[in-house]
């Protein structure tokens, strides 16, 4: 199983970004975990966290303000370190890790902290359910197993939610890859950053539309090639085939495509890109790997805002 030292935090981003969970809109689902977190562990405060590159992001949050935090600050990040177990501090003003944090000494005032540890099959630790309150208390055991309930069942949304896209991705794509197979293609994988901070801020409406006609240029781009663009409504990604075994032409038109949108909208499109190896290649392979190069411009974007 992975703990959060330095070695594995690559793998833990990784296996993060794989779901396509962080910055998407807030669901019903979700939400109910943080409610019932609340409720059975009776404390003010309940979140759905997500550790992300360098923050901490909220899916679901029940009395805290904002969606996200930074991660110097995120009591979650100390409860990843130890996955698979409840991290509980009775009183944060008393432990040495925290009695300095902002959260403890700020207008938040947080006494209290339990977060168990979200858990991918492969060990990876992605966040917590956690519950805070502003007086020092503990849970009792049957408050505990509520909380690891809880858990595992949000990390049996997630990986729904990861089984749904691939199976929505690959389906959409497929007429095109049969097509284009003998001749070799790529994948490329469009992903707006932000998505529910963008919809938080213009309106989902409003962000729908800007994402059609994306998709829409894309397209009218794309057929004069013999190429194709798929997306769902709202979703912030696209997916791209294209065709023969040099499309480094169809990905530069698809770049400047992306950089005149993020030109007129403000917006951020990143996009990871892959080639099938061969023609009998299973394009969830290619899928896969498109996917891993989009993870790795996140890090390189990450680097550069740092820079």
């Amino acid at each position: 199983m992975l703990t959060a030292t330095h070695t594995d935090e690559a793998a833990r981003q990784r296996a993060l970004d794989a779901y396509h969970i962080v910055d998407t809109l807030p669901e019903a689902a979700y939400d109910d975990v943080a409610r019932l977190a609340s409720m059975l562990c009776e404390t003010p405060i309940a979140l759905v966290s997500l550790i992300d590159r360098d923050r901490q992001w909220f899916k679901a949050n029940v009395g805290f303000p904002g969606r996200d935090s930074s991660r110097d600050v995120a009591l979650c990040d100390h409860a990843i370190r130890t996955p698979g177990a409840l991290m509980e501090v009775p009183d944060l003003g008393a432990d040495a890790r925290f009695v300095h944090n902002p959260f403890v000494t700020g207008e938040h005032a947080m006494r209290f902290y339990a977060g168990m540890p979200l858990v991918t099959p492969d060990g990876a630790a992605l966040g917590t359910v956690c519950v805070m309150d502003h007086e020092p208390r503990t849970l009792s055991a049957s408050q505990r197993d509520a909380l690891a309930v809880l858990a595992r069942l949000t990390m049996s949304l997630i990986e729904g939610h990861g089984r749904e896209r691939m199976l929505e991705r690959t389906a959409a794509i497929a007429p095109a890859v049969a097509a284009a197979a003998s001749e070799g293609y790529t994948i490329a994988l469009l992903e707006l950053q932000d998505f529910a901070g963008a919809a938080g801020r213009i309106g989902e409406r409003a962000l729908e539309k800007r994402m059609q006609q994306l998709d829409e240029s894309l397209g009218s781009l794309l057929r004069a090639h013999g190429d194709t663009v798929n997306r769902a409504t709202m979703s912030p990604e696209l997916v791209v085939v294209l065709q023969g075994h040099s499309t480094q032409a169809g990905l530069q038109r698809v770049r400047e495509c992306v950089q005149a949108f993020e030109h007129d909208t403000g917006l951020r499109i990143l996009i990871g890109a892959a080639d099938a190896r061969s023609a009998d290649e299973r394009q969830e392979h290619v899928f896969l790997r498109a996917d891993e190069a989009l993870s790795q411009e996140k890090d390189r974007a990450r680097t550069a805002l740092d820079a």
